[in-house]
């Protein structure tokens, strides 16, 4: 898909309305963390990953690993406009007998590449699957997105010194930086920074990005993909619950409950753009 900043634009649009309805219709579920990472999901989707919908199973295929698995819904839109699975799903989140449960689960969609839950885990699964990508010279690229909050795991330091340590240089991290976690601003639970200093010091080349920036999205990944020697760590700085103007920025926004048709119409409504058609 050849960008046009007005269609993304839209697009984004439109999958932050599918990822709020999804979520409200299951009754609950983690707003905040799908919709800030709604940019890059995109961007990588549409303009970097080397993936067939046809074949999810391709041997040669990009691997992309949402370690904060509890993001999936923004990864189900994806795969859904990319023709993984039918549109028709989407409605089912976490639903009796679904395919797309709350937190990713490489069983049960296909275009899911490791099934994630439990936070920290993620990253070793990257290091795992981009060594093992070396040692059988495989030119394919691995991705991980991890959280902030997910940042307090001691297991994403474990990887991050086994990363730098091996030189996987196949491997690019992103760190959703949206400065929140369940129980509050992440400065605040478990401060994570100088973040930036940190994974240098593990032996990666870091970047920084505006998560939101579709230009800024698109060449600092690209920066990262080029890094030789060296995993590659990108700091997403996002915004909690982007354009949601009753959850943005807020630690409730993490896990939203939606009782009744009340707080699903506040949800909805409380969106930037509502111009939007379901697909469904």
């Amino acid at each position: 898909m050849n960008f046009n900043k007005k269609e993304f634009d839209r697009l984004a649009a439109e999958y932050r309305y599918v990822i709020t309805d999804m979520i409200c219709r299951a009754g609950s579920g983690h707003l905040g963390g799908a919709l800030s990472l709604v940019e890059t999901i995109i961007t990588l989707y549409y303009r970097i990953l080397n993936v067939d919908p046809e074949n999810p199973k391709w041997e040669d295929r990009d691997r992309l690993i949402m370690s904060k698995g509890h993001a999936g819904p923004v990864l189900y839109v994806a795969l859904a406009y990319n023709g993984f699975f039918p549109k028709s799903w989407l409605p089912t989140l976490n639903a009796d007998g679904t395919r797309l449960p709350s937190h990713v689960d490489q069983n049960q969609t296909p275009g899911i590449d490791i099934t994630a839950g439990s936070l920290g885990q993620g990253l070793s699964c990257a290091c795992g699957v981009a060594l093992a990508s070396k040692m059988n010279n495989k030119k394919h690229r691995v991705f991980c997105i991890i959280g902030d909050g997910e940042s307090n795991e001691g297991q994403i330091w474990e990887a991050a010194l086994f990363a730098g340590h091996r030189k996987l240089d196949n491997l690019v991290a992103i760190t959703d930086y949206n400065k929140l976690q369940i129980d509050g601003f992440t400065k605040d639970m478990l401060d994570l920074e100088p973040l930036v200093d940190k994974w240098r010091s593990f032996n990666w080349e870091v970047f920084e990005m505006d998560g939101h920036d579709w230009d800024d999205i698109y060449t600092t990944v690209n920066k990262a993909i080029a890094v030789n020697g060296k995993p590659a760590m990108i700091v997403a700085h996002t915004i909690k619950a982007k354009d949601c103007s009753v959850a943005e920025n807020l630690p409730e926004s993490h896990n939203i409950k939606v009782p009744n048709e009340q707080e699903y119409r506040k949800y909805i409504e409380a969106l930037v753009n509502q111009e939007v058609d379901l697909p469904y």
